[in-house]
């Protein structure tokens, strides 16, 4: 992965993404915003707008969580391809590694499964930012490793 020019560290960006979320973002807002900020990533806030969608499992549809379709985003900001020539296997293999991973990590990759309680509720609330706390950490760490 390219590296990039902040030694943010993977407490760092937790912190940013908890705070993001506690701030009102959803999963993915909070990860994608973190990451941004956190490695100075190129996106700007409009453009950050593309995962308010994916928040509770795609719009609260339970299905994907948020907090991973927003590390996959960022995978692929650092390593995807601009133009259909050039090689799509380096962000696809590391998309499918880290996949892996948080499902190791959380036992799941569906939001409902994830999170059983009914969605907004202070329980799922709680759960939700211990994700995306936790996404966020699992991604830096992963980060720093390729």
């Amino acid at each position: 992965m390219p590296e990039t020019s902040v030694s943010t560290t993977s407490t760092d960006l937790k912190g940013l993404a908890g705070n993001n979320f506690r701030n009102g973002y959803n999963c993915a807002e909070a990860i994608l915003r973190a990451f941004r900020d956190g490695l100075q990533l190129p996106l700007d806030d409009e453009t950050l707008k593309i995962a308010s969608g994916f928040g509770g499992g795609f719009g609260h549809a339970g299905c994907a969580c948020g907090a991973l379709s927003a590390s996959i985003m960022v995978l692929g900001l650092m390593q995807g391809r601009s133009d259909s020539s050039q090689n799509r296997a380096p962000v696809y293999a590391a998309a499918q590694e880290f996949h892996r991973r948080f499902e190791e990590k959380f036992g799941a990759t569906c939001c409902r499964m994830l999170n059983p309680y009914p969605f907004d509720t202070k329980e799922h609330l709680r759960n939700c930012l211990k994700i995306t706390g936790g996404t966020a950490e699992l991604l830096a760490g992963f980060i720093a490793k390729k």
